[in-house]
């Protein structure tokens, strides 16, 4: 057993079975964690099929709203798609975001929920009312002076202070951190940079650097709000910051490839793109991790994201990039896999 488990509850995921011996619904968890879980939880039209899904938010009324790339083979371009808490489909729309749906924050603003998009193909964040009616665009942030191209802007998230200054990760492109207050005005640019990763892939750099920062949010727990970002290869760390930029300190157990951060009564959830999901308490410790598809040797989504999801195993997550939990606790889990896979964990206990 690795280090990074031994801190913390670590469980397979168990399959129940009924007295005949049929199989039941796989129970990943411990304690006061433990979560019933089905896969493949959405009821899609059949004019719409996923493709990769990347973000889910709940909004006020327990919906459940996807953002994903939309398949190849998908008679609709839609690429955002609500879902009621049954997982009955309710709408979609986007047909712009096709291949590029990313990100997706949701926030209330008065009496009006609104979604935040990142685009990580097309180079752009927006903001658009729960039924896509666009509000602003902030494309390629030239000012900060680290880009010669639209094309090297790739963000993957944002995060929005309790004030309304939003924090945007380029997480593909150029590994900066982008803060603009709630005007939508630049403030500043700091952390990157890729050419740092790309002297070296295999060296974690300093803190206040940042290597694909996918993951990004504000924690309100503590004093004062803090900036998290989630960083992938060779850093594999949630590093925090001051809201004006300046490094504090890193967090390592448990962590990953880290996709994005989801709050709950002091409980942080934490879809890791290398094959599970964990939660970390008020102090940022581990609590348990959830659904680890982590091979023997090592591999996690390599080989098997590309194949449809009824030849995954039940009860392991093969790449988890977006989740959110509901108004009851439950999970809701969507994964980095070319056919989409959308999973309700129900808590249980």
């Amino acid at each position: 057993m690795s280090s990074t488990r031994r801190n913390f509850m670590f469980a397979a995921p168990a399959l129940l079975t009924t007295a005949k011996g049929q199989s039941k619904l796989p129970v990943m968890g411990k304690g006061d964690h433990t979560y019933e879980v089905t896969h493949d939880w959405p009821q899609l039209p059949a004019k719409l099929k996923f493709g990769n899904t990347h973000g889910i938010v709940t909004d006020s009324q327990g919906r459940l709203i996807i953002c994903h790339t939309v398949h190849k083979s998908s008679e609709s371009g839609d690429a955002i798609a609500i879902f009621d808490a049954d997982g009955k489909f309710v709408k979609s729309w986007g047909t712009d975001m096709r291949g590029g749906a990313h990100g997706l924050t949701i926030r209330k603003e008065g009496n009006e929920e609104f979604l935040y998009h990142c685009d990580n193909v097309q180079g752009y964040v927006r903001k658009t009312t729960l039924d896509g009616v666009v509000v602003w665009f902030l494309h390629a942030p030239f000012m900060s002076g680290v880009y010669k191209t639209a094309k090297e802007y790739k963000p993957s998230n944002l995060a929005i202070a309790p004030n309304g200054d939003i924090y945007i990760a380029d997480g593909y492109g150029k590994f900066y951190i982008h803060h603009y207050d709630a005007k939508t005005r630049y403030v500043r640019t700091f952390g990157g940079s890729r050419e740092l990763m790309d002297k070296d892939p295999t060296k974690e750099t300093a803190l206040g650097t940042t290597i694909w920062p996918h993951a990004i949010a504000i924690d309100t727990r503590g004093p004062e709000p803090l900036l998290m970002v989630g960083e992938r290869g060779a850093n594999s760390r949630i590093q925090y910051f001051t809201l004006d930029g300046k490094p504090l300190h890193a967090v390592k157990d448990g962590v990953r490839w880290p996709s994005i951060f989801e709050f709950r009564n002091g409980v942080v959830l934490m879809p890791d793109l290398k094959a599970v999901v964990t939660l970390f308490d008020a102090k940022n410790k581990p609590i348990v991790q959830l659904g680890d598809g982590r091979q023997p040797d090592g591999k996690t989504y390599e080989g098997i994201r590309d194949k449809t999801p009824s030849v995954f195993t039940p009860g392991q997550f093969i790449a988890p990039h977006g989740a959110c939990f509901d108004a009851a606790g439950n999970i809701f889990v969507t994964e980095w896999v070319e056919y989409g896979r959308v999973s309700k964990l129900r808590r249980v206990s």
